[in-house]
């Protein structure tokens, strides 16, 4: 019944929660919030929130990238956060927006992974970051991000003795080019909807998850639905994607 009323809302033009089609929830950021990680920020978009950590290891790089640092990004899904959440390995859904919110900062060359070497073709930073869902209220993937990107934004390298890590001795911010903003756009019917509450993502038709840089280049695109889109969707899509990304950024920033 909710979906259904969700659904004849946006027919008409309007949304449950009273918002503009192309507005969010209030969004609330806090960094530094754990203080035994490199780097970590919260992120609460309406009732949907996620906490992003950043922890940095002394690693050997990639065979065919010898010179670069390296990044991987994990997330757990828990039922603290859903009932529709099962404890266990990583779930599909844990698993592919781990990999979205990944492509969105390694295409779009956020960190500077060339000056996380330690000894070239031996030694590297080995950048970890973990997202944990702590409330699932919708549109989980654009608030992950958002907290990844902030958590990067915090982060610090720590100092090295020998083969010791200095776990609260810093030696520099972490070296980050780029803030890459995911936004996405999820379409109904005829309507194009940004920041679906969990009620509001069951009705959709399909979705397209944008990362965008500061430059307005799009970095990576994510598509799911069972519906198809047309160019003239997809060209609407990234179009408000970008929007919103400049002042989803302006929050990103703020403080930094």
């Amino acid at each position: 019944m909710e979906e259904k009323y969700a659904l004849e809302l946006i027919l008409k033009g309007k949304r449950v929660d009273g918002r503009k089609f192309d507005e969010f929830r209030k969004i609330e950021i806090n960094k530094g919030i754990i203080k035994k990680a490199e780097g970590s920020a919260s992120v609460k978009i309406g009732d949907t929130e996620v906490i992003a950590g950043v922890k940095m290891n002394v690693g050997e790089p990639f065979s065919d990238s010898p010179n670069e640092g390296i990044l991987i990004v994990n997330s757990e899904f828990t039922p603290l956060a859903s009932p529709d959440f099962e404890t266990g390995p990583p779930s599909e859904d844990a698993v592919e927006l781990s990999r979205v919110v990944d492509r969105g900062i390694r295409e779009s060359h956020a960190i500077e992974v060339e000056k996380l070497v330690i000894v070239p073709g031996e030694k590297v930073w080995v950048n970890f970051i973990d997202i944990h869902m702590i409330n699932h209220q919708g549109n989980l993937l654009d608030a992950a991000a958002l907290a990844a990107v902030s958590a990067l934004l915090n982060a610090k390298v720590p100092k090295l003795d020998g083969e010791n890590v200095l776990r609260e001795d810093y030696e520099r911010k972490l070296p980050v080019l780029h803030v890459p903003i995911t936004v996405t756009v999820g379409k109904v019917g005829d309507n194009f909807i940004v920041d679906p509450t969990l009620q509001e993502e069951k009705i959709l038709d399909s979705k397209l998850s944008i990362a965008v840089r500061e430059d307005d280049t799009i970095c990576a695109l994510q598509k799911q639905g069972t519906k198809g889109l047309k160019f003239e969707d997809i060209s609407q899509m990234v179009r408000i994607a970008r929007e919103k990304a400049k002042e989803l950024r302006k929050l990103v920033q703020s403080g930094d």
